[in-house]
Order: structure tokens, then C-alpha cells, then sequence
């Protein structure tokens, strides 16, 4: 694989919430140049086990809009929505990736969830990363590839809305309180065609 060329040196992130505001999400736009972007987007889409799973939403078990992937640290588990996974092993794509998360997030990662978006009918509803298993205020690197998708989240209280597009190679971070004062979700979309795929680095509490 070739050596990743990570183009953040003097790009400030945007500030999508303050911490005073009950969390702290920020996006850097182009962390990853266009190349490497490219490369790791066809890595990631020809070597992945992907698996279309089915979870349980009030009651009732439904297929998810998306295709999934887990991979982590032996023995790492995640269980949501009903479902559990078992984390494959790391490749070398998701070490380069996860090096760049840890050193810009300042923290240690042991698992990341991947989801393939096949087009604008691909999607994620409103929820929040707040699982037992990641803590009271668990740090979240997402990177994007491929398609740019609209990014919303919405706090839990005052339903207040804010969106940001996630550009191919970017990295959004969400730390603080996020998980506990607001949601988030990627919406369909009629005018996306083409794919993407997400990648939340996290560490699961043993």
C-alpha cells in the first residue's frame, strides 16, 4: 500500500459546536489529499467483509439502508439497536487511518464501525453514540470518502438544527458532550448517486 499523504498542516478546523453549547464537533475539510482520498476509498470498498445487517427498531427487526463493517483489537465487541459484531482484525488501510484519527484526536482508538453508503437511498436516522460500552464522553473520529454527504445534528432539548457537508478526505470530531445533548444522522437524498464510505474510530471500554 503506499504511504498515505495526510494534507492538514494548516488547515483550522470549522467549529460546528462549541463546547459551551453542551459538546464539541469540529470538521477539518481536507485532512486527507485528494490521492490518498482516491486510494483509500477503493482499498476500503475492494478488501472489506461488507454485510447488510438487520437491527431492531421499536420492537420490530429491520434490514439497515447501508452496508456495515467492524474491525478492532481481538476480542472487541459492540452491541447496538439489538445487534451485536465482532470485530475483524485490523488491515493496513484501517491502521493508517486510525494513526491519523489517534494523533489529531490525542487519543487512543481499539475499534472502528465502517458504513457503505451505495447511494443517496443509503442512509442514517437520528440517533446518538451514547452505548454504555463508550463511556460518558467518548471521543469519535469520522472520516469520509467518496460522495459528500449532508451532515445534520439536532439537540435533544431545544431541537435546534445545524448540517455541514463532509467532503471526501475529510474528519469530523465529536467529543465533550455531544453523545449527551445532541443527535446526529446522514438523510437520503434523491440527488446523490455515487457512494461513500464513513469510518467512526471510537475506543469500547473492556
Amino acid at each position: 500500500m503506499q504511504t498515505p499523504l495526510f494534507d492538514n498542516g494548516f488547515e483550522a478546523p470549522q467549529q460546528l459546536i462549541e463546547p459551551n453549547d453542551g459538546g464539541d464537533v469540529r470538521l477539518y475539510p481536507h485532512i486527507i489529499d485528494q490521492g490518498s482520498a482516491d486510494h483509500f476509498l477503493a482499498e476500503l470498498t475492494d478488501t472489506i467483509k461488507w454485510e447488510q445487517r438487520a437491527i431492531t427498531v421499536y420492537g420490530k427487526r429491520h434490514l439497515q439502508p447501508r452496508l456495515i463493517a467492524w474491525h478492532g483489537d481481538p476480542g472487541i465487541r459492540y452491541r447496538y439497536s439489538g445487534d451485536t459484531l465482532i470485530a475483524e482484525q485490523w488491515t493496513p488501510a484501517l491502521l493508517a487511518l486510525r494513526a491519523l484519527c489517534e494523533r489529531e484526536c490525542g487519543v487512543r482508538f481499539n475499534s472502528v464501525l465502517l458504513n457503505r453508503y451505495r447511494d443517496g437511498q443509503d442512509a442514517m436516522g437520528w440517533h446518538a453514540d451514547n452505548e454504555i460500552e463508550l463511556g460518558d464522553k467518548p471521543v469519535i473520529a469520522s472520516i469520509s470518502l467518496g460522495e459528500m454527504r449532508r451532515f445534520d445534528l439536532r439537540h435533544r432539548k431545544s431541537r435546534e438544527k445545524r448540517s455541514a457537508r463532509l467532503p471526501h478526505g475529510s474528519l469530523l470530531v465529536m467529543a465533550g458532550e455531544t453523545q449527551v445533548y445532541w443527535e446526529h444522522q446522514i438523510a437520503r437524498s434523491r440527488k446523490v448517486v455515487d457512494e461513500r464510505i464513513n469510518l467512526t474510530f471510537r475506543h469500547i471500554a473492556q
